[in-house]
C-alpha cells in the first residue's frame, strides 16, 4: 500500500457522515469526562467477617466481592450462603445528585453489607455513607454522606434518548476509578427476567464489575441511566449492557428518602402479548394490548369486574402498545387510587374504574418465599442442593449440585466451598441427585473422589476424600 492510499484510509477512520452525507467531527469525550467526572464516586462496601457455623444468611458466596463475577452472583443466583472469610470489600460506582451530600447507586452495591464508604473522584476524600434506603426490586439505593458543596451530576430525560445516540459510563470497573467507557444506544424499554418495573436502556457501552451503579450520560454529559447489570456468559463485558433510566432512579430515591420505602400499584391479574392470530380471533385490528389470563380471588381487577380474555387497551388514557408497559404503569399508579381501565370485550371496547392495589413490601415477600430443598451428603461432609432451572440457563449447564455448607473434609491443594457447583464425579458427569449419589455410593470409606466443580468462570477438579 502507497503511503497515499494509506494516508486516505486513515481520513475515513477520523470522519463519520450525517444523513445527509456530510462529514463531521466524531463525538469528543474529553469535556464530557471534564464536567461529569468529578461528581462520579466510587463506592466501598465491606462485610465483617463470618464463619461457616453461622452462614445460610441470604447474598453468594463472600468471595465476589472482589471476583470479576460479582455481578452475575449477586444478580442471578441470589440464594447462596456465606461461607467463613476475614473481611472483604465490594466494589462499585454511583454518582452525586445533591452538593448536601445525597448518591444514587445500585441496590445491589450497598445491600446486605455493613460498612459503606464514598471515594469521591479527587482520590483526596472519603466519607463514611449512611444508606437511607434500597429498593431490589428496581436496583436503586439512596446513600447520604455528611458533606457540603459536593459536586453534583447533571440529570437529564432519558426520554429524548433514541437507539442510536451516543452514551458514555464512568465508574470503577474492577476497582479501576474513574475509568470512562463509550459506545451507543442499542434499544430501549428493555424488559427482562424478573424485572418488570423497570424499562431498561440496552447499550453497548464496555460495562464491568465495579462499574455498577456509575452514571450512563448523554453527549452533553446529563445523567441518562445508572448502569446496573450486564448479559454474559463468563461475567465479563460481552456487548449487552443495560441501565435504569433517570426518571425511574429518582423516583425511587425520591421514596426512599421521603417514605423511607418504595410503593407499588398491583391489579392481581397474570397477562399474555397479543399475537397475530389471537388479535384475529378476537376480532382485533392490530395485534395490541395484554390479554388477561388469570384473575386473583377478589383482587382489585376481579373486584371492578375484569374477567379472564379481556385484552386491556389503555390504562388511565394510555395505550399499551406492549404488555410489559401495563405492569410499569399499574406498578406507578398509587396504591389506593382511582384508576381506568380500557377493555375489548366480546368485539367492544369498554372502560372499567378501579382501585389500585398495592404490591407487597419485600421483606413480607421473602417471608412467604420457600428455601430451595437441600440435602447433607454425610460420605462427602456437604449440604447440597439442586440448580433451579434459571440458574442452570444462566450457568450454561444442563445440571449441577450447588454446595451450600461444607465440613473441613476436602483433600490438600484445593477445598470444596459454599457456592461451588458440581457437575461431575471423576470423570463422569451426572443428570440427577440419584446418579450423583449412586456415583459416590460405589466409593469406599477412605477412597479420595475428584469432584469437577464451577468456581465463578473457572472449571477445577477438587479432590474430596469419602467418608
Amino acid at each position: 500500500m502507497d503511503r497515499l492510499s494509506f494516508g486516505f484510509i486513515l481520513f475515513l477512520t477520523l470522519i463519520s457522515y450525517d444523513a445527509q452525507g456530510q462529514t463531521r467531527n466524531l463525538p469528543d469525550f474529553k469535556v464530557l469526562m471534564k464536567v461529569a467526572g468529578p461528581a462520579v464516586v466510587n463506592v466501598i462496601s465491606t462485610r465483617k467477617a463470618q464463619t461457616a457455623a453461622a452462614g445460610g444468611g441470604a447474598g453468594t458466596v463472600t468471595q465476589r466481592e472482589q471476583d470479576p463475577m460479582l455481578e452475575f452472583f449477586r444478580r442471578y443466583m441470589p440464594d447462596l450462603p456465606e461461607r467463613g472469610t476475614p473481611p472483604r470489600a465490594g466494589l462499585g460506582s454511583g454518582f452525586i445528585i445533591s452538593e448536601d451530600g445525597y448518591i444514587l447507586t445500585n441496590a445491589h452495591v450497598v445491600a446486605d453489607f455493613d460498612d459503606v464508604n464514598v471515594r469521591l473522584a479527587d482520590a483526596k476524600r472519603e466519607f463514611k455513607a449512611k444508606v437511607i434506603g434500597v429498593d431490589k426490586r428496581s436496583d436503586v439505593a439512596l446513600l447520604k454522606v455528611d458533606a457540603q458543596g459536593l459536586p453534583t451530576a447533571k440529570l437529564g430525560d432519558s426520554r429524548k434518548l433514541e437507539p442510536g445516540d451516543w452514551v458514555a459510563a464512568i465508574g470503577s470497573p474492577f476497582g479501576f476509578a474513574n475509568t470512562i467507557t463509550a459506545g451507543i444506544v442499542s434499544a430501549k424499554g428493555r424488559s427482562l427476567p424478573d424485572e418488570m418495573y423497570v424499562p431498561f436502556i440496552q447499550t453497548d457501552v464496555a460495562v464491568n464489575p465495579g462499574n455498577s451503579g456509575g452514571p450512563l450520560l448523554n453527549l452533553q454529559g446529563e445523567v441518562i441511566g445508572v448502569n446496573s447489570l450486564i448479559y454474559s456468559g463468563t461475567g465479563g463485558y460481552m456487548g449487552v449492557s443495560f441501565a435504569i433510566p433517570i426518571e425511574v432512579a429518582l423516583d425511587v430515591s425520591r421514596q426512599l428518602r421521603d417514605e423511607g420505602k418504595v410503593t407499588r400499584g398491583r391489579l392481581g391479574i397474570a397477562i399474555q402479548p397479543v399475537t397475530k392470530e389471537l388479535a384475529r380471533s378476537f376480532n382485533l385490528e392490530e395485534a395490541t394490548g395484554a390479554i388477561i389470563i388469570n384473575l386473583e380471588k377478589s383482587g382489585p381487577a376481579e373486584s371492578a369486574g375484569a374477567r379472564v380474555g379481556d385484552v386491556v387497551l389503555e390504562w388511565n388514557g394510555e395505550l399499551i402498545d406492549e404488555p410489559n408497559e401495563l405492569p410499569r404503569r399499574v406498578a406507578a399508579s398509587k396504591p389506593g387510587s382511582l384508576a381506568h381501565m380500557t377493555l375489548w370485550r366480546e368485539g367492544k371496547r369498554q372502560t372499567i374504574a378501579l382501585r389500585v392495589g398495592e404490591v407487597p413490601q419485600e421483606d413480607a415477600a421473602a417471608a412467604t418465599k420457600q428455601e430451595p430443598a437441600k440435602q447433607e451428603d454425610v460420605r462427602l461432609g456437604m449440604a447440597m442442593r439442586e440448580l433451579t432451572p434459571n440458574e442452570r440457563k444462566v450457568l450454561g449447564v444442563e445440571y449441577g449440585l450447588v454446595v451450600v455448607d461444607v465440613a473441613e473434609r476436602s483433600g490438600p491443594g484445593n477445598t470444596i466451598l459454599p457456592g461451588d457447583v458440581i457437575v461431575g464425579v471423576n470423570q463422569r458427569p451426572f443428570s440427577s441427585k440419584a446418579e450423583f449419589e449412586q456415583l459416590i455410593g460405589a466409593r469406599k470409606k477412605g477412597e479420595m473422589v475428584a469432584l469437577l466443580v464451577r468456581r465463578g468462570e473457572i472449571s477445577l477438579y477438587v479432590p474430596v476424600e469419602v467418608g
